[in-house]
């Protein structure tokens, strides 16, 4: 089993850190906000979704933490960034949240532990962002070899955690063997078909699906 952190407790972050610690990984979720860290420490979700307490009850402060730290990071084989993309004035996507994470990340690694960590993008991007935006930010901080990957999420609010645990796809998007190899880790428990594409495909695949 793993050990991952999730930078960003929200809805897409939360879901996906109790669903991976339900199939037995050993999950972090990071947010800035020490309400919501407590909140989940404590077992009370901080969003209502149907099954998120009984699960949230069942892993926090076993297979589930909450904190307000990046120090996970350096001891985790794979690293999910799932913070907010809101849009801006002209309807693009704000990147900064998501910029700030990867040099967070990048920063953090520079102490690491685990011989080959893998980045995944988790939150919904503009095709290229992994590419040309989150790469860069952590490569700027970190001249160790490590991965990275886009894995977009496709939750329906009300349904997310049944989405979740038996989704009809799992979409990967890397160039990278050993990644790829790390994400069927990840998702080993899970009884679907892998889609294995590049990074941008993967963003463009997740925006044709909410379009």
């Amino acid at each position: 089993m793993l050990h991952i952190t999730i930078i960003g407790s929200g809805y897409v972050g939360l879901i996906t850190g109790v669903c991976l610690a339900e199939h037995g990984h050993t999950v972090t979720v990071v947010d800035i906000d020490e309400q919501k860290v407590q909140s989940i420490n404590a077992g009370e979700p901080p969003i209502y979704e149907e099954g998120l307490q009984e699960l949230l009850l069942k892993h926090a402060g076993r297979k589930l933490h909450a904190s307000t730290s990046y120090t996970s990071v350096s001891d985790s084989d794979v690293i999910f960034i799932a913070v907010g993309t809101p849009p801006l004035p002209d309807g693009s996507a704000d990147l900064q949240y998501i910029k700030s994470a990867a040099e967070q990340i990048g920063i953090t690694l520079q102490e690491r532990h685990v011989n080959y960590p893998v980045i995944v993008v988790k939150s919904t991007v503009p095709p290229t962002t992994t590419r040309d935006i989150v790469y860069p930010a952590i490569r700027k901080h970190m001249k160790e070899p490590f991965g990275y990957c886009m894995n977009p999420e496709f939750l329906r609010e009300g349904r997310a955690i049944e989405d979740f645990m038996h989704p009809d796809r799992i979409v990967i998007g890397s160039h990278d063997e050993e990644s790829i190899k790390k994400m069927q880790e990840v998702y080993a428990g899970l009884d679907s078909p892998i889609l294995v594409t590049t990074p941008t495909a993967a963003e463009m695949i997740k925006y044709a699906s909410n379009h």
